[in-house]
């Protein structure tokens, strides 16, 4: 979806745990690795962009993983509190807010979306994230291992 606003754009992106690894997709028009994700639609919240954009993107059935402050009976919803949040110059004129989710997938088969360009997609292990060939920036590798630790204890080999 093209920008909603001139200033700033509201994203969310999924690190997607399946067994020891992570999935990162290459980003043509940046030339960089970045979790799977995108722009929030006008009629949407975090937690939805997040689970459709993975499913485009990947065509995974991601299970976003935290916590909830609180469920309420009156129609009203609680969105998950993402595991990060990070704002950034994407050009001199215009900034991104994204909310990152940790996220669990019971399979490794990627299956794209038909709209979806030709990318690279790879799940990296811990070590794999670090290695100078893949050129994975520092913050992304941050959060990617972060997802691998805090998502350890769940069972779910690919």
């Amino acid at each position: 979806m093209p920008h909603i606003h001139e200033k700033i754009d509201f994203g969310a992106d999924v690190y997607i745990v399946n067994g020891d690894a992570v999935l990162l997709r290459f980003h043509d028009k940046y030339n960089e690795w970045f979790a799977p994700g995108g722009h929030v639609e006008l009629n949407e919240d975090p937690e939805e962009t997040a689970i459709r954009e993975v499913k485009e993107e990947t065509g995974l059935d991601v299970v976003l993983v935290g916590a909830r402050s609180h469920e309420w009976n009156d129609g009203d919803r609680e969105v998950l509190v993402p595991r990060f949040i990070n704002r950034h110059p994407v050009s001199e004129t215009h900034e991104h807010v994204v909310f990152m989710y940790f996220g669990t997938s019971s399979t490794r088969k990627l299956s794209p979306g038909l709209h979806e360009k030709e990318v690279a997609m790879r799940w990296f292990t811990r070590d794999e994230l670090a290695d100078p060939k893949y050129a994975v920036r520092e913050r992304l590798q941050h959060y990617a291992r972060t997802a691998l630790d805090e998502l350890a204890s769940l069972k779910n080999p690919g």
